[in-house]
C-alpha cells in the first residue's frame, strides 16, 4: 500500500493535476481561464474535478477531471456541482465502456475495461456521504 501523501506531496499533486487538465483543454482547442476553486474538487491522489472558464469572450465553463484515470471534460451545463459531475463522468464511461466492449481489437476491449472500472470507482466516490458532508 502507498504511503500517505503529506501536505506538500498533495500540492506537488495538485499542481500535476491542474497542468494536466489545461494541457487536455488546449489539446481540445479551449485556451484555460481560470479555476473556479469553490467548485473544484481534489482527492489526492485519486482525482481532481476542476470548474474552469475559457478566455473566450462568452467565459464558457466546463468540469474537468484529471488523476489515476483518463483526464475529460464536459461542459459545466451537464452537471450543476462536483458532486454530480462525477456521476455524469462515471455514466458516460460506463456506456463508452459498454459500447467499446463490443469491439474485436484488444486495445478497445482493454480500453474498455479501464473505463468501465475507473466509472465504478466514480460512481462509488459520487455516492459516499462522507465525501459531500460540506455540500448542503
Amino acid at each position: 500500500m502507498a504511503d500517505v501523501m503529506d501536505q506538500e506531496q498533495q500540492q506537488a499533486w495538485v499542481r500535476e493535476q491542474f497542468q494536466k487538465a489545461n494541457r487536455h483543454l488546449a489539446e481540445k482547442g479551449i485556451l484555460p481561464g481560470r479555476v473556479l476553486e469553490k467548485e473544484s474538487r481534489y482527492l489526492p491522489p485519486l482525482i481532481a474535478l476542476w470548474k474552469m472558464e475559457d478566455q473566450s469572450p462568452q467565459k464558457r465553463r466546463y468540469w474537468v477531471l484529471s488523476g489515476d484515470l483518463p483526464t475529460d471534460l464536459v461542459a459545466d451545463s451537464a452537471a450543476k456541482d462536483a458532486r454530480e459531475a462525477l456521476r455524469h463522468f462515471a455514466l458516460s464511461w460506463q456506456l463508452k465502456g459498454e459500447n467499446l466492449r463490443k469491439s474485436q481489437d484488444k486495445t478497445q476491449q482493454d480500453l474498455a475495461r479501464l473505463l468501465i472500472g475507473r466509472a465504478e470507482g466514480l460512481s462509488q466516490l459520487h455516492q459516499d456521504e462522507r465525501l459531500w458532508v460540506n455540500e448542503a
